[in-house]
């Protein structure tokens, strides 16, 4: 029960983080579509503060504290064993806390606006670096405790392989880890010192590179807990098995081994590191889309094991089969589908020359909103119209209002993410308040409008769920939910090689790629960076 007040005060905190990105979010996509920018408040004063807004409490927040909780929750139960130590399970939730309250407090107040990637040499108050880094140093903690977690019950099963929920989520706290060393080290040596005044200058270069070190394998930190839903409870929820579990396991082992030495390819533009390493990066970057390759086939494979139990047929008509009528999995079928687009999407951001007709362009926000707003977001969403009633003990209120709203959004984000594709290869750029720019192209504004109404949809869709969600809390009446059961698979953990549940060949490997791919361009821009780019605050 303690891991489940734990959980739920995480959710909580999500939640909140999202619907203040949902609602910021609405502001850009009316102010694409043409219509004049809401009357400016106390508490959003320009579109770019709005921006600053909607990233970091939807990319940074709501994805963290929601990671945190589950895959906690999730470890728990795949072992049968409570968390290693309660009391460090709420330190680490109350640093956490803190920490996002800190960075809040600037954030809101209008002097972090510097977007959620917080480039340099735009400047941030201190407080804003500080309190984002004792979240960082609260996702360590969690990864601590799992790993005792993981000990424990390892010493009382020696020759048991690990239970594959509880792998796929440990290996996602262990990829983060090493991957937020990137972000740890611009923020301990670079940011916090400069914006303490402590040393005088920075340099972008150095930062830009420390932060994609982070950057991008944050997306698969985002990514990898919709992943083990996927996996682990949909095949149940669908009403068939698990394709196979040693791939499964393999294909989480190759994305803790490809998901970090990748970040450089999205640095293609940038002077200062050598082509050849940019070309590893940019080979890297296309390896990694292998394990997610393995995980379609395996997901969809187990999908149809499901559909086809419930009397499918043919080759796609099974997929008629399933149990739509379930919000749960539809939101998490739909987010598989829509994500569908955005890896092949990421293949042309990973690509050199095509990357150069849409970087920085409105191609890369479509392309975010099919990844983490609809693969991880949508499937997020799903996940909670099982656990939030779990937590609170009882029935969702509606679940024909869950599945009007997952279809809005899947409908919305169709419009919206299509909409800011075309603009990008028109050449419209990204980050920019187009209603008051100069060089509005008289070719974007047929698509312009498509945006403001595919974000409406969108924000309509988060308000239902939201009412849905308070409707279960204070509204709904009748037995709690049981937590959906781990799927059994086809092909089970026996049939696994035994070097699939070791973990220091695969970390020894790990640090291998990333020292070949990062280590040279590293030690250089250390040992010639001048830091001297004064601090700018441009809003």
């Amino acid at each position: 029960m303690n891991d489940n007040r734990l959980t739920a005060a995480y959710v909580t905190v999500a939640l909140v983080a999202l619907f203040g990105g949902v609602v910021t979010g609405l502001l850009q996509a009316i102010e694409h579509a043409g219509l004049i920018f809401p009357p400016l408040t106390p508490v959003i004063q320009s579109y770019y503060h709005s921006l600053s807004l909607h990233g970091v409490l939807n990319v940074l927040v709501f994805t963290t504290f929601f990671i945190c909780g589950f895959l906690q929750f999730i470890m728990a139960r795949a072992l049968g064993i409570p968390l290693a130590s309660p009391r460090l399970a709420w330190f680490t939730f109350w640093l956490m806390a803190g920490g996002l309250i800190l960075a809040a407090i600037p954030l809101v107040g209008n002097a972090a606006t510097v977007l959620f990637t917080f480039y340099p040499p735009m400047k941030a108050h201190w407080a804003f670096y500080v309190g984002l880094t004792l979240v960082v140093v609260g996702t360590w903690l969690v990864t601590l405790n799992l790993t005792l977690t993981y000990r424990a019950w390892r010493a009382r099963n020696p020759q048991t392989r690990t239970p594959l929920a509880a792998f796929m989520s440990l290996v996602t706290f262990v990829m983060w880890t090493i991957a937020s060393l990137g972000i740890a080290a611009e923020m301990l040596f670079m940011l916090i010192p400069w914006s303490l005044g402590l040393i005088s200058g920075t340099d972008a270069l150095l930062a830009r590179v420390l932060f994609w070190f982070t950057g991008h394998p944050i997306v698969y930190f985002w990514l990898l807990p919709a992943y083990v839903s996927w996996y682990t409870l949909v095949p149940r929820q669908a009403g068939g098995k698990l394709f196979s579990d040693p791939l499964a396991r393999t294909s989480f082992i190759l994305f803790l081994i490809l998901s970090i030495p990748i970040g450089i390819h999205h640095q293609f533009t940038d002077p200062g590191i050598e082509e050849g390493w940019k070309l590893l990066h940019a080979f890297l970057t296309f390896a990694v889309f292998f394990p997610s390759l393995l995980t379609f086939f395996n997901v969809v494979a187990s999908l149809e094991s499901g559909a086809r139990a419930r009397g499918g047929k043919g080759w796609v008509a099974w997929f008629g089969k399933l149990p739509w009528g379930d919000p749960s999995l539809a939101a998490q079928v739909l987010a598989m589908l829509l994500f569908t687009f955005g890896g092949v999407g990421g293949l042309i951001n990973a690509s050199f020359n095509l990357n150069l007709v849409v970087h920085n362009t409105a191609w890369i926000p479509g392309h975010l909103h099919l990844t983490v707003g609809t693969a991880v977001t949508l499937s997020f969403m799903g996940i909670t119209y099982w656990l939030v009633p779990y937590l609170a003990g009882r029935p969702l209120w509606s679940r024909r209002l869950g599945l009007t709203q997952v279809w809005l959004w899947f409908g919305g984000m169709i419009i919206f993410s299509n909409a800011l594709h075309r603009l990008g290869l028109m050449g419209m750029p990204r980050r920019t308040m187009i209603g008051a720019s100069a060089y509005l192209q008289p070719e974007w504004k047929a698509a312009l409008p498509l945006v403001g109404i595919g974000g409406t949809i969108l924000f309509v869709s988060g308000m239902l769920y939201f009412l849905n969600l308070v409707l279960t809390l204070a509204a709904s009446r009748g037995p709690a939910p049981a937590v959906p059961e781990f799927a059994e698979a086809l092909s089970g953990p026996e049939h696994a090689p035994a070097i699939l549940d070791r973990w220091r060949p695969w970390l020894a490997l790990t640090f291998v790629l990333i020292l070949i791919a990062y280590g040279p361009t590293l030690v250089r821009l250390a040992a010639t960076t001048p830091f001297n780019a004064p601090g700018l605050r441009v809003w």
